[in-house]
C-alpha cells in the first residue's frame, strides 16, 4: 500500500490565488494583442513564453520581497501553482481555443449572401442557445465604435457564452479525470521525462541555483545577443540580421523531381534549440529523420505517378493510425495499472492486495475520477444531441477525441517536442473518411463545424498542460488536490475572462475594421465555406484514406516492436507519426542541430557533461524568451512592429 507523505505543501494559498487572479486579465490581453491583433502565436510552441516570462518575474520579485521579510516572500510551490493557473488559462485563449469559438459564434449572420447560399443551407438549423443573430448587435461587434457594455449587446452574448463556458469546463474535467488515472503509470512506474516542465523548475527553485550557474548565464547571454541585435534590425534595418528564424530554401529544389517535396524551411529557434536538448537522442534523431524520409516518399511518388490518387501518400491518415497505434502500445504496458483500477471501481480491492489506499495521493479520488469521466460524457452526449450531431456519431467522435488527447498528453511526457498541431487529424475528419458525408445528416455536420474551435488544430491543446501539472505537484510534493482546485479555477475563471475581453475587444475596434489579423473574420470563413463543400458535394467514404490509416498502424506497430526487441534499435515512431505535421517542417532543422550536440556530448563527455551542459541550453532559452518577451510588450506599448522571436 502506497503510504502518503508525511506533508504536503501549500500552493494553492490566499496568496497564489490572488496574484494567479489579478494576472489572468494581464496575461489575456498580452495573448489577445499578440495573436489577435498581431498575428503572432506564442501559444503555438511549449513552454509557453509568456508564462515563463511572467513566471521570471515572480520569482525575482518574490526573492526580493523573502528577503524584506519571509512571510510577504513566494514560495516556490506558490509561484509553480501560478505557473498551472496560466498554462491553463493561456491554453483556452488561444489560436486553437476560444479565440476562434468567438470568430464563429455571429459568422453566418453577418456574411450569409445569395452566393454563398448559407441562409438556405444551413441557417435555420444552427442552434440559436449557441450562437449570435441579432443583426443589430453583430453591426458593433463587426464595425466597432460600439461598446459590449449595452444592455441588448450583453443579453444576446450572455447566454451563449455562458453556455460554451459550461462546455468548456465540463471537456477539460473529463481531461483531468483522466489524466488522474493514467497519472502514476506514465510518471511514477514508467518514469517519463517530461523535458518541457524542466525550465520552469529550474527558475522557480527555491534557493535560485539555477541563477547561480554561470553556464546558464553564458548561454543566457548568447540568446539575448541574437535577439538584441535583431530587434536593432527591425528598427534600423541596415544593422545585420542572425538569420535563427524560419525561412524557406524550397528555391534550392525547384527542378523535377526535387519539387515534389513541397515547401521545406530551416530554423535555429534558439530556444527551440535550448528547449530539445531535453528530449531523448533517438527522438531528436527519429523525428528529423522521418521528415526527410516523407519528403523523399512524396517525391517518389511523383517519380513513379501516384500523385494520381487523391492527398497521396495521405499523410493524416497514416498519421492518425500510428497515433493509434502508440495508444495502444502505451496502454497495453500499463495494462497491469488498468487491471488494478478496475477492480478498484468494482470494490473488489479487498481480493487484490495493494489496492486500498492507491489513490490517496492522487488529485481526485479514483472513483469520483470515474464518476466524473461518466457524468461529463453523459453531459456531452446530450450537449451534442441538442445541436444536432447524430446520436450514434457522439460515442465515435468523442472516444476519437479523448483518444487523441490523451496520446498527445503522452508526447509531450515523453517525447517533450514542443509543438503538437495534428492539422486535419481530428475525430470530423477521421469519422468522414471512414462514413463519407452522405451518411452524416445536416445536423452532424453543423456541430463538426461549430465543434471546429476545439478540433482544428492541437497546438494549445490543455490536457498535456494538466499532466504536467500533476508531475509538478509530485516532484514539488505540492498537495494534488490543491492542484486539481488550482487547474478548474483556472479553466472556469480564465474562460470567462476570454470571452469578457474578446468581446470587449472586438466591439471598439470592430472584427472587420483592419485593426486585427486575418483570422478575426477567417475562422469563421474557413469553417462556414468547409460546411457548404460538405452539405453541396456529398461524398462517400475514403476506403484508400482508411487503408492508409491501417498502413500507419501496421508501420508503427512494426516500428514498436522492433524498439523492444533490439535495444540498439534507433527509429522512435513518434518521428514517423510527427513526420509531416507543421511543427516538424519548421523545427526539424533545430532538432538535427541539437541531435548533433547531443551526440557528441554523449560521446565525448557522457552523461556527466550532458548534465553540465542542460543549464547552458536552458539558459539559451530562458534568454530567448525574456527578451522576446520584452520586445512584445515594446510592441504593443510602442503600437509598432517590433522583432518578434516566434513565429
Amino acid at each position: 500500500m502506497n503510504q502518503p507523505p508525511e506533508k504536503f505543501h501549500n500552493g494553492l494559498t490566499a496568496k497564489s490565488l490572488l496574484i494567479a487572479v489579478f494576472i489572468f486579465p494581464v496575461n489575456v490581453f498580452w495573448i489577445i494583442q499578440l495573436e489577435v491583433v498581431r498575428y503572432t502565436h506564442p501559444t503555438l510552441v511549449h513552454p509557453l513564453s509568456n508564462v515563463i516570462f511572467i513566471v521570471f518575474w515572480l520569482v525575482i520579485v518574490g526573492y526580493s520581497l523573502r528577503i524584506i521579510s519571509p512571510k510577504i516572500g513566494l514560495t516556490q510551490q506558490e509561484v509553480l501553482t501560478v505557473y498551472i493557473m496560466l498554462c491553463v488559462v493561456s491554453s483556452l485563449c488561444s489560436h486553437d481555443m476560444i479565440e476562434i469559438l468567438v470568430t464563429l459564434m455571429g459568422h453566418p449572420f453577418r456574411f450569409a449572401t445569395a452566393e454563398n447560399e448559407w441562409r438556405d443551407l444551413f441557417w435555420r438549423q444552427l442552434p440559436e442557445w449557441l450562437v449570435v443573430s441579432d443583426e443589430k448587435v453583430l453591426k458593433g461587434y463587426y464595425e466597432g465604435a460600439s461598446s459590449l457594455y449595452v444592455k441588448g449587446n450583453l443579453n444576446a452574448w450572455i447566454m451563449p457564452s455562458l453556455w460554451w463556458i459550461t462546455f468548456i469546463f465540463v471537456l477539460l474535467t473529463v481531461m483531468l479525470c483522466i489524466n488522474t488515472l493514467l497519472r502514476i503509470q506514465w510518471t511514477e512506474r514508467e518514469r517519463l521525462t517530461y523535458p518541457i516542465i524542466q525550465l520552469a523548475l529550474e527558475v522557480t527553485g527555491q534557493r535560485l541555483t539555477f541563477f547561480r550557474n554561470k553556464l546558464m548565464w553564458f548561454g543566457f547571454a548568447l540568446a539575448s545577443l541574437i535577439s538584441i541585435l535583431n530587434l536593432l534590425n527591425s528598427i534600423f534595418p541596415e544593422l545585420p540580421y542572425i538569420p535563427v528564424k524560419r525561412q524557406s530554401i524550397h528555391q534550392y529544389f525547384a527542378s523535377r523531381p526535387w519539387n515534389a517535396m513541397g515547401g521545406v524551411r530551416v530554423a535555429f529557434y534558439p530556444f527551440v534549440i535550448g528547449i530539445s536538448f531535453l528530449i531523448p537522442l533517438d527522438l531528436l534523431f527519429s523525428c528529423w529523420f522521418f521528415y526527410w524520409l516523407y519528403k523523399i516518399e512524396l517525391m517518389v511518388g511523383k517519380i513513379i505517378g501516384m500523385p494520381s490518387l487523391p492527398r497521396f501518400p495521405y499523410a493524416n491518415e497514416q498519421g492518425f493510425g500510428a497515433y493509434i497505434a502508440l495508444l495502444a502500445f502505451a496502454l497495453w504496458v500499463g495494462r497491469s495499472h488498468f487491471k488494478t483500477l478496475l477492480y478498484y471501481f468494482l470494490q473488489l480491492y479487498h481480493a487484490n492486495a495493494g489496492t486500498e489506499g492507491k489513490d490517496d495521493n492522487e488529485p481526485i479520488p479514483y472513483r469520483l475520477a470515474f464518476l466524473g469521466i461518466i457524468i461529463g460524457l453523459a453531459f456531452l452526449t446530450v450537449f451534442s444531441y441538442k445541436i444536432g450531431m447524430a446520436f450514434w456519431v457522439i460515442p465515435i467522435f468523442f472516444a476519437i477525441y479523448f483518444l487523441l488527447a490523451i496520446m498527445i498528453a503522452r508526447l509531450r511526457a515523453e517525447l517533450g517536442f514542443l509543438v503538437h498541431d495534428l492539422h486535419r487529424i481530428d475525430p470530423h475528419s477521421m469519422i468522414i473518411t471512414g462514413f463519407g458525408t452522405r451518411r452524416l445528416d445536416t445536423g452532424t455536420l453543423i456541430a463538426f463545424s461549430v465543434y471546429m474551435f476545439f478540433n482544428r488544430a492541437y497546438r494549445a491543446h490543455p490536457m498535456p498542460q494538466q499532466l504536467e501539472a500533476l508531475k509538478i505537484s509530485s516532484v514539488q510534493n505540492i498537495n494534488p488536490k490543491q492542484v486539481a482546485i488550482a487547474i478548474l479555477v483556472a479553466v472556469f475563471m480564465g474562460s470567462i475572462v476570454t470571452f469578457w475581453l474578446l468581446l470587449d475587444n472586438y466591439y471598439r475596434y470592430g472584427a472587420e475594421s483592419g485593426y486585427y489579423g486575418p483570422w478575426a473574420l477567417g475562422f469563421g470563413r474557413q469553417v462556414y465555406n468547409q460546411l457548404t463543400s460538405w452539405m453541396s458535394y456529398r461524398q462517400d467514404n475514403d476506403l484508400l484514406g482508411m487503408g492508409f490509416a491501417g498502413i500507419g498502424l501496421s508501420l508503427t506497430s512494426t516500428l514498436m516492436i522492433l524498439r523492444t526487441r533490439f535495444l540498439w534499435w534507433p527509429l522512435h515512431p513518434l518521428g514517423y507519426a510527427m513526420a509531416n505535421s507543421w511543427g516538424m517542417s519548421n523545427l526539424w532543422s533545430c532538432l538535427l542541430v541539437v541531435w548533433l550536440i547531443k551526440l557528441l556530448i554523449l560521446r565525448h563527455g557522457g552523461l556527466k557533461l550532458y548534465r553540465r551542459a542542460i543549464p547552458f541550453f536552458l539558459g539559451v532559452a530562458l534568454g530567448d524568451y525574456i527578451f522576446g518577451g520584452t520586445w512584445s510588450i515594446g510592441s504593443i506599448l510602442t503600437n509598432t512592429t517590433l522583432y518578434q522571436f516566434w513565429p
